[in-house]
């Protein structure tokens, strides 16, 4: 099974700018490419391989352009790579109906995140523990925060420029990942904004609001940037600023989401959760941006390859079931307690008393186990 480990890597002023090199030769090639495409496209209606593409690029364009050779020859084959699948998946959604769907955009150097893959041949990638650095093509040995190790056969490296300046290295292993032992605990949980989760055994877990908590500090900082004349020193610095405190507020809200993803895969042999439509409720202009900073699609996205991986089972139930307006007692369904404002309700037909969420996570977990075919929870 394939998994990837990412560090912190600590580059010298040599190997920065050899980094500066490569990234800017792959997004050169995928241009260059990308215009080919588009020419042959509407000149003839013909498409190219990604195949003829890369020995054009090794054949024309290394001899016209010599700098290209300086750096390693599979970034810029994944480049072309990653173009040919942006590519061809343009035309699928176009014969699926999706009009929508415009062609890959060329890449600008004024964009602040740069990356670049590299593959694992002749043992071109190595990785020592004892000593906390990391040897990549072109690169040699560059210093590195290796705070976990691993077992396993390394596929291929990417290695990735945040707007902060900072340097990581994604490395991808085929390992084996061992199940957690197995367990008889079901468990289901309700999303939420004001609460990020409440689960079938009644246990909420508050929104972190992350945004929020540093909310006035981004509007000072951003402010402070505006008024610095672009492309100066300071302006850079302050972009710097910016780009820190984005990160920093990334890295919270991702880290909480790990931690809670990971304790409920230990904990329950099958988890069962909706099938929101995040899309769709971005569009409510007054929940847009407490949506954005809960993330239910990442932490659904974590707990379905963390299932994966250790022998769980994440089920998700339709999105038009109506989980909150219905009794979990009496199934009876309550139409008029549609609003969110209604934190508590009581069913018309069995006179039972609910708390919103509580009611919607049991009622998620009896239709989930009914879709699994398992036995009623409550």
């Amino acid at each position: 099974m394939f998994k990837a480990y990412r560090y912190r890597l600590i580059p010298n002023d040599e190997q920065k700018v050899q980094l500066a090199k490569t990234f800017g030769c792959c997004r050169f090639v995928y241009n260059q490419i990308l215009a080919r495409k588009i020419d042959l496209y509407k000149n003839s209606r013909k498409s190219i391989s990604k195949t003829d593409c890369n020995n054009y690029c090794n054949r024309e364009l290394k001899n016209e352009f010599i700098w290209l050779k300086e750096v390693d020859k599979f970034a810029l084959t994944n480049a072309i790579y990653d173009l040919d699948t942006a590519y061809q998946n343009f035309f699928r959604e176009i014969k699926n109906g999706n009009k929508n769907q415009g062609l890959p955009k060329f890449k600008s150097k004024r964009n602040r995140y740069y990356s670049y893959k590299t593959n694992f041949t002749n043992n071109n990638i190595k990785v020592d523990f004892e000593n906390n650095r990391v040897q990549l093509p072109k690169l040699k040995w560059i210093s590195c925060k290796l705070h976990r190790q691993f077992d396993g056969v390394i596929q291929s490296a990417t290695i990735k420029q945040y707007p902060s300046g900072k340097y990581f290295i994604s490395i991808l292993v085929d390992t084996d990942i061992r199940e957690l032992p197995k367990n008889n605990n079901i468990i289901a949980f309700d999303l939420g904004v004001k609460e990020f989760l409440v689960d079938s055994n009644d246990k909420h877990i508050d929104n972190p609001k992350t945004i929020y908590k540093y909310e006035q500090k981004l509007a000072k900082l951003q402010r402070q940037f505006a008024k610095k004349q672009k492309g100066s020193n300071n302006w850079n610095k302050h972009r710097i600023k910016v780009a820190r405190l984005h990160e920093k507020i990334a890295n919270i809200r991702i880290d909480f989401l790990n931690r809670l993803s990971s304790q409920i895969i230990n904990d329950n042999q099958v988890i069962i959760s909706e099938d929101l439509n995040i899309k769709g409720m971005l569009k409510d202009s007054k929940l847009a941006k407490s949506i954005s900073d809960v993330s239910w699609g990442e932490f659904t996205r974590q707990l379905e390859y963390k299932a994966d991986w250790y022998g769980r089972t994440y089920h998700k139930i339709d999105r038009w079931f109506a989980s909150s307006q219905t009794c979990s007692s009496c199934e009876h369904k309550n139409k008029s307690v549609k609003l969110l404002t209604i934190r508590k309700w009581e069913c018309d037909k069995c006179k039972t008393i609910h708390q919103r969420d509580e009611n919607a996570s049991i009622n998620i977990l009896n239709k989930g186990l009914k879709e699994l075919g398992l036995f009623a929870y409550r």
